[in-house]
């Protein structure tokens, strides 16, 4: 699963040296933006190239438009430009970043000085950083983050009353405001959910799971193994509020209240919505721990022998539709399987000799830059693998669903309704040899996630795995050689082959 390090709440699609070619593949949305038909000022809007806006999506807060609605307007104002002064020089992106080192009060200041400062001082994740930064876990979501914030520090000040956030500026263009708008209100396209090319089994064995999918490294969606757990039947909103009570569970960067978390994934509407993702909660609520099990499938886990220390291995995910977790590798070299409880899920995976377009990892892998959401990656990077030789796998995973998600395979995932979910990452003997050899490399005090120790971490894993099972490393390390030698050598029909190109060169 996604370390805390790479949850990043400031809106940067990438590293510097990285950056530069990102925006280049990122700003192709202008094409599509520019055929967006905007009525007369107030009346809805009407998306073209195969979008539809949310049943519920309001018009851009701020009447931001896209700038390719610029050159096709009579008026040769942008007032973007005009209210900037000589920072309009500067990108969008560079401006939300200046503006996110200001606090709060300097922000509300600065909306004074022109329309244009006032659409970017009122863009909401330079408030959601506010929030999530100054207040931590204790604040009730208020419909918007700048009016969380004004409420929870100015409980006396009624925001709402006064109309604050809702002035609407004309002749305002943007494709980085716009977009951040536009992936926060988009459904997904139909043709982002059609395609489902994963190996769907049912009631298959243990040793079938391992020789057909786990050893050879391959997803698989199973079906019908988790049937008995109590967690199917009760895991809705109303029993996990009553069950957590005024515990507080890990959101992104913050710690919250269940109940102040649904109040959240209730109200919200932006691109990134904040993720449950705690991997203690079994901890905190033994219950919740008691009303699922492991399937059969994985349950040698041997990260287990390290007991308490062992790294972070399972979380329940909770989030609205548009949550989810962009492309990633889970930690450790580990392999996963995941659960839905509630909900349903999309899933895009490649293997680990394929890297998604528009995902770039640094060359050691500790960084990863990629799209800022989800939703911007479909729109435009996803068309791209339609035409790719190695088609991602991808599948639908819905409640009483599992997926199996081995070592090193780059993921997304995003949820299409409200979700609840339990995941767990394991090592077993088939991925054990993969997993040392992540723990012992140069940088691994970087790259190595989930526990405090991280440099001590092999040495650890391999010594107590060796007293518990004496000579198992070598017999793997025998096996894995044997298999490399297999595989190296001519197929009956290469070899084949090769005598007949050498019988035809000899007779010539």
């Amino acid at each position: 699963m996604l370390s805390c390090k790479s949850l990043l709440w400031k809106r940067k699609r990438t590293k510097n040296k990285t950056k530069n070619e990102l925006r280049s593949k990122t700003n192709g949305i202008k094409q599509n933006l520019i055929s967006e038909k905007y009525q007369s000022e107030g009346e809805d809007e009407e998306i073209n190239e195969g979008f539809s806006l949310k049943a519920s999506a309001p018009s851009h807060t701020h009447g931001v438009r896209p700038l390719g609605n610029f050159y096709l307007n009579s008026s040769s104002v942008n007032s973007r430009n005009t209210g900037l002064g000589n920072l309009q020089t500067l990108t969008d992106e560079l401006v939300i970043d200046i503006l996110g080192l200001l606090g709060a009060t300097h922000l509300g200041v600065l909306a004074t000085v022109s329309k244009s400062f006032y659409v970017f001082t009122n863009h909401e994740p330079l408030w959601r950083n506010l929030v999530l930064e100054n207040l931590s876990g204790g604040f009730i979501f208020k419909g918007s983050w700048k009016l969380t914030y004004i409420a929870t520090c100015y409980p006396s000040f009624d925001a709402m009353n006064i109309g604050l956030s809702c002035l609407r500026v004309r002749d305002f263009y943007s494709d980085y405001l716009f977009q951040s708008w536009l992936c926060a209100n988009l459904e997904m396209k139909p043709e982002w959910l059609e395609r489902d090319n994963i190996i769907r089994k049912k009631g298959i064995s243990v040793e079938e799971f391992v020789s057909n999918f786990e050893e050879p490294n391959k997803p698989v969606l199973l079906e019908g193994c988790i049937d008995n757990w109590a967690a199917l039947q009760k895991w809705d909103r109303d029993y996990l509020v009553k069950l957590s009570g005024d515990l507080h569970f890990s959101v992104g960067p913050v710690e919250m209240k269940l109940e102040n978390y649904f109040r959240y994934s209730d109200q919200v509407r932006e691109e990134r919505p904040l993720y449950l993702f705690d991997p203690k909660f079994a901890e905190k609520v033994p219950r919740l721990g008691s009303e699922y099990e492991v399937p059969v499938y994985f349950r040698e886990d041997l990260f287990g022998l390290l007991g308490n220390e062992r790294p972070d291995y399972r979380w329940i995910i909770i989030g609205p539709a548009g949550s989810g977790s962009s492309f990633h590798i889970d930690p450790n070299s580990t392999s996963a399987w995941n659960a839905v409880i509630k909900g349903s899920k999309k899933w895009v995976l490649f293997p680990p000799d394929v890297t998604p377009p528009g995902v770039h990892p640094s060359p050691d892998g500790a960084e990863v830059a990629c799209p800022v959401s989800i939703i911007e990656w479909f729109m435009n990077f996803y068309g791209a693998t339609k035409t790719w030789k190695k088609k991602p796998i991808e599948c639908v995973c819905k409640a009483g669903e599992v997926i199996f998600v081995p070592n090193g395979w780059w993921h997304l995932v995003i949820n299409l309704e409200e979700s609840v979910a339990i995941t767990q990452n394991y090592v077993s003997r088939s991925n054990l040899l993969n997993v040392l050899d992540f723990l012992q490399r140069p940088n691994a005090n970087e790259l190595v996630s989930g526990t405090k120790d991280r440099v001590n971490l092999y040495e650890k894993f391999k010594n107590t795995f060796e007293a518990s099972f004496p000579g198992t490393i070598d017999q793997l390390m025998r096996k894995a050689e044997e298999k490399r030698a297999e595989e190296k050598k001519p197929s009956f029909w290469d070899s084949v082959t090769d005598s007949k190109a050498g019988a035809f060169k000899f007779s010539f």
